[in-house]
């Protein structure tokens, strides 16, 4: 059985007209590919029981039609390197992965923005979040991730905040060219082509 969060969460991202997430040590949910999903899902800790791993993967894959409604939600990421670096499910998953956050980013009304580590500090760093727009600006929710599951935040004083953090996270100076996975110098791969170390 889903826990009533993932639920949540599935209800609001439906609902939502804006969506804009920040991570900085794993992939956003949305633009997760079925396998770097089910490498995620085989890390949990402590394991999941079956057949909890298989639910929350038809679950993730079924949250990405939110893209393929006919006024599918305004989305942006801020995606820091250390999450692109990661090779769940090793270099072919991590590979997949990356080439279709690119795809994802080309699509309309999508904007993928990459930290990179000479970046530095930067607000936010190791917090990652989702804030959920709605039409009606009262309806606007933050959802937090954490080890310890998920959590909702709505009050006025909180959606402040978070849209203050999200406007500085986009004012930074993002990461350019060279994390295009076509590129040879992407995160993925050193200059040669080979596994960058």
């Amino acid at each position: 059985m889903l826990p009533p969060a993932l639920l949540d969460i599935c209800e609001l991202e439906h609902h939502s007209v804006e969506l804009h997430t920040a991570v900085t040590t794993h992939t956003p949910g949305l633009p997760q590919t079925e396998a770097h999903a089910r490498a995620v899902f085989d890390t949990a800790d402590p394991p999941l029981p079956e057949p909890d791993p298989q639910a929350r993967l038809a679950l993730r894959m079924h949250r990405r039609q939110v893209f393929a409604r006919e006024a599918p939600p305004l989305y942006g990421a801020v995606v820091h390197e250390a999450a692109l670096r990661m090779h769940f499910g090793g270099p072919k998953v991590a590979r997949a992965q990356l080439d279709h956050i690119l795809e994802q980013s080309e699509r309309a009304r999508t904007t993928v923005r990459v930290i990179p580590f000479t970046a530095g500090g930067f607000p936010g760093a190791g917090q990652s979040f989702t804030y959920a727009a709605a039409a009606i600006s009262e309806l606007d929710t933050v959802q937090l991730d954490s080890s310890h599951g998920s959590m909702l935040l709505n009050s006025q004083m909180k959606l402040l905040r978070y849209r203050g953090l999200l406007e500085r996270l986009r004012s930074l100076r993002t990461a350019g060219p060279r994390f295009h996975p076509r590129h040879r110098t992407d995160p993925l791969t050193g200059p040669t082509g080979r596994p960058a170390d």
